[in-house]
């Protein structure tokens, strides 16, 4: 009798203390994350198929790019004007993740959507997840002020839309789950927020894919070696090229963003000069191959012979691009630079030209981002399970290599890459 009365006790208890919390919780960041999770996924449907349009547009009518320049003058004049409470983008979201002040204003969404749009059909060099990541997490964080929220709470909710975001925008609910988890620390994963935005990541990627029809590209690595010791060694090699990539595509954005800071003191005139110079450096290659997204390219590096100075080219037309002030992303420009180095590796790397490319695809993304978990789990959502430990052994020594620097100025580290950094544990990148 005093056994049955003991454990009765004991399933109150845990009814009372873990149960009910636990229940609670799980309907309430259903509820919140399927909402953020359907606005974020029918955000970022109505992006990529304007965002196709523009650059069919700009692609049938070359001449617009001469127009950069007075596209960088709009732009820049819109966030001058209009723009000023949301001009640091993905580090606006990072430094209220870290630092809870204000919500962040809806404006952001609208702003970096004309942004971007202008930036692609004008002729720049940009990606689509910033524009993806910003729009959710805007949309996201409004619930803060309209429920109330705790600052506990909007931290959840700020990993939901970027979770939301990255998703839609390229169709990896996983990756875009653990990047939202992974992105917000260097070497740490924050697990009071997985449930909330792997729901919304899957919803997302269920409204913009299936409910809005909005597809995505497809690649594919249809051979895939045997694992040996020597192979190891090449992937490790290979790795370590796509960290140093990685490590180069920050810095030279850096750079780009300190120049102009530096030599242009008004805000909107920055995108004039920096347009200038990508449509210069348009008109004297004589091809559009480096501007946009540059998706035909990253298609063709899985199975075609490329020049070898492609993955160089996009890195210095996107790092002019996004530093002169320009709008967009950094993780698509990130794919065509590691793919297509992994293709110029090729020639010298004794594995499969597509395996490369595919490898490099995540691997320059991991090391640029300190997301090597995202990337591993995104390889795999786009190229198969075959190629896994390809491709998280690429992502992890692309991480490691490219050192504590990175295309986010305002994250912060949380767990040096190896005991040889730990003085620089608790710092962000903004200040490497």
């Amino acid at each position: 009798m005093l056994k049955q009365v003991v454990s009765f006790s004991k399933i109150k208890d845990f009814s009372k203390e873990e149960f009910i919390p636990n229940f609670i919780f799980t309907v309430k960041w259903l509820l919140l994350a399927t909402m953020v999770g359907l606005l974020a996924g029918s955000a970022s449907a109505f992006f990529l198929v304007a965002l196709e349009w523009m650059t069919n547009y700009r692609e049938a009518n070359v001449w617009i790019i001469a127009l950069l320049p007075l596209g960088g003058l709009l732009i820049g004049w819109v966030y001058h004007q209009y723009g000023e409470s949301v001009v640091k983008g993905n580090n606006q979201l990072l430094e209220e993740f870290y630092n809870p002040q204000k919500t962040i204003p809806l404006r952001m969404a609208p702003l970096v959507l004309f942004g971007t749009l202008a930036t692609h059909l004008f002729g720049g060099s940009a990606g689509r997840e910033g524009t993806a990541v910003q729009m959710g997490g805007a949309i996201a964080d409004q619930f803060t002020k309209w429920l109330k929220l705790t600052k506990d709470d909007r931290k959840i909710l700020i990993t939901i839309g970027v979770a939301a975001g990255f998703s839609s925008v390229f169709g990896t609910p996983l990756a875009g789950a653990v990047f939202a988890l992974e992105w917000l620390v260097i070497g740490r994963i924050r697990y009071e927020s997985i449930l909330p935005a792997f729901i919304g990541a899957y919803v997302a990627d269920y409204t913009c894919a299936v409910f809005w029809d909005v597809h995505h590209t497809h690649y594919q690595i249809p051979a895939v070696p045997e694992l040996s010791m020597q192979v190891l060694i090449w992937i490790i090699l290979a790795g370590i090229c796509f960290g140093l990539a990685g490590r180069l595509f920050a810095k030279a954005t850096h750079f780009w963003a300190a120049f102009f800071k530096k030599i242009i003191k008004y805000p909107p005139l920055r995108p004039v000069f920096g347009g200038g110079m990508v449509a210069l450096l348009v008109l004297a290659m004589g091809t559009t191959k480096y501007i946009g997204l540059g998706v035909p390219t990253i298609v063709d590096a899985f199975s075609e012979d490329l020049p070898w100075y492609d993955f160089l080219a996009k890195i210095g037309m996107t790092s002019l691009t996004l530093g002169a002030g320009f709008k967009g992303g950094e993780v698509t420009p990130l794919f065509f630079t590691g793919a297509t180095l992994g293709n110029a590796l090729s020639f010298l790397i004794p594995l499969p030209v597509a395996l490369l490319a595919g490898m490099g695809f995540v691997g320059v993304f991991s090391g640029a981002t300190n997301t090597p978990l995202a990337c591993t789990l995104m390889g795999i959502e786009l190229f198969g399970a075959d190629s896994g430990i390809f491709i998280g052994v690429a992502c992890v020594i692309a991480y490691l290599f490219s050192g504590h620097a990175g295309i986010y100025n305002s994250q912060v580290i949380g767990s040096p890459k190896s005991a040889q950094h730990s003085k620089h544990k608790g710092k962000n990148l903004g200040g490497m």
